[in-house]
């Protein structure tokens, strides 16, 4: 910038120091190169001659370069092969990998069907668990483990739907078979019974007492409906009873239980449960219009009603929550006051004596047997007095027309006896005694007419068909 700025003629003169020393170094230069020339044109001359050598060169490195390629190509073509041949390799063993892991989803699916084919249901829960729990996750990338975990729902619901149905299905039986199973519970009741009074006419022992023993040992057996032979009168013919359990199969019930336990809907099937049978039990309860009619109208009812109380005791003691005590003596309440009241207006409509005794009969065994069973019947023995009062206003009817009958035929005349023998007929049916009158002789004439004798034989029979109401009633 000095060079400019200083003085005027400062640039022109350092043009001209600077054109000096340019020519100063193109001289050095010549120097140089004139220096270097011979060594260059000799460095010519060898490269021209290096020249003739590098094509030389070339044309032998272009024909090894040729036959190495040709060489190399079947080792390129096996070396891809190997390649393709270790990549598949590769491929395969992670395949292999990949099933060693989808076949244990694959085999527990193909179990879970063979269970549901086959109808067991519960084990095919327990496979869905597993497989949801253990197998799916570690195979949870694949489409058919989504599709299968899309399935599992919809498979516990069509479980849960069969065993319903099958669950139905029990209930009808039930339905079906509850007259032949109280018919058996009865029977078997009725036979302790009468074992009992047999051994206590045996040993003389207290009538009350061995009831009380035949009822525990009917305790002892209320699960099963037991008496498995019954003797006949002459004890050699043994004829099989049928248990609850060989009349219904009880499996349905235990399933579907089981089912909507592990489910978590336990609380659910209880309910539709109770639901269901406290309709039956309604069914149950309600008797034929025509029912006062026959003792076996009488029977077929009670038959019914123990034959439902003891699907439901046995239900009570092989489930754990479905059927409670508390449940059952709710139920027995309803029924008792139900049937109560049945049988006050049925009985109310019997005038015939006989048939008014066979149902206090069969009351007595009805009542026996739900004892059995710990339900309580005291009710129904009150009941029992309430039908002795009708059953001796139905004796009374019955035997007043006997009475008036008798009276109607009597001639009121005194009875001849012409002998011994005849003497003797009469005082047989009439304890009558008369010291004077023995000390007559024969024909003589008793003081009474026909009727005396004849209606004391007929209060006798009503004072043993009296007494026959009372027999068993435990009072």
């Amino acid at each position: 910038r000095s060079v400019y700025d200083d003085q005027p003629n400062a640039h022109q003169r350092f043009m001209e120091k600077l054109d000096a020393c340019i020519r100063n170094h193109d001289r050095e230069i010549e120097k140089m190169c004139n220096f270097h020339h011979q060594g260059f044109v000799d460095a010519i001359t060898e490269l021209l001659k290096v020249r003739a050598d590098a094509e030389k060169l070339k044309v032998q490195v272009t024909d090894t370069n040729r036959r190495l390629q040709d060489a190399g190509k079947e080792v390129i073509a096996q070396t891809e092969e190997i390649i393709r041949c270790r990549v598949q390799q590769r491929n395969i063993t992670t395949v292999v990998e990949k099933l060693q892991l989808c076949l244990p989803v694959l085999e527990m699916y193909s179990k879970l069907k063979e269970q549901m084919n086959v109808k067991r249901y519960y084990s095919a829960l327990k496979t869905m668990e597993q497989l949801e729990n253990l197998y799916l996750p570690r195979v949870s990338q694949y489409r058919f483990c989504q599709i299968m975990m899309e399935n599992l729902p919809k498979l516990r619901e069509e479980i849960k739907e069969i065993s319903m149905s099958d669950l139905k299905d029990f209930l009808e039986s039930i339905r079906k078979h509850s007259d032949r199973i109280g018919e058996t519970a009865m029977k078997q009741a009725q036979q302790q019974k009468t074992f009992s009074t047999a051994l206590q006419k045996q040993n003389n022992v207290n009538y009350g007492r061995h009831m009380h023993l035949g009822r525990s040992r009917i305790l002892e057996s209320k699960n099963e409906i037991t008496l498995k032979r019954t003797f006949e009168e002459d004890d050699e013919h043994e004829e099989e009873v049928l248990t609850a359990q060989d009349l219904v199969d009880f499996s349905p019930v235990y399933r579907c239980l089981h089912i909507y336990s592990v489910l978590g809907d336990g609380e659910i099937f209880e309910n539709y449960y109770r639901k269901q049978r406290r309709k039956q039990a309604r069914l149950v309860l309600q008797p034929q219009s025509s029912m006062h009619e026959t003792v076996e109208g009488y029977r077929r009812y009670f038959s019914q009603i123990v034959g439902f109380f003891v699907v439901e005791d046995h239900i009570l003691h092989v489930t754990q929550g479905l059927v409670t005590r508390t449940y059952t003596d709710e139920l027995w309440n309803m029924a008792l006051s139900k049937i109560i009241a049945v049988l006050r207006t049925h009985s109310s409509y019997c005038s015939d004596p006989d048939l008014v005794l066979e149902l206090k009969n069969l009351i007595v065994v009805f009542a026996d047997t739900l004892q059995g069973y710990g339900f309580p019947v005291n009710r129904l023995f009150d009941l029992l007095f309430e039908i002795r009062d009708q059953y001796n206003e139905t004796l009374l009817k019955k035997w007043s027309g006997l009475f008036r009958d008798i009276f109607e035929a009597d001639n009121y005349s005194p009875i001849p006896v012409a002998n011994e023998e005849e003497y003797k007929i009469v005082i047989s049916k009439f304890p009558f005694q008369d010291p004077e009158l023995d000390k007559q002789s024969f024909p003589k004439k008793l003081p009474m007419s026909q009727s005396v004798p004849q209606i004391y034989i007929q209060v006798k029979e009503f004072i043993y068909a009296s007494l026959k109401f009372s027999e068993s009633l435990h009072r």
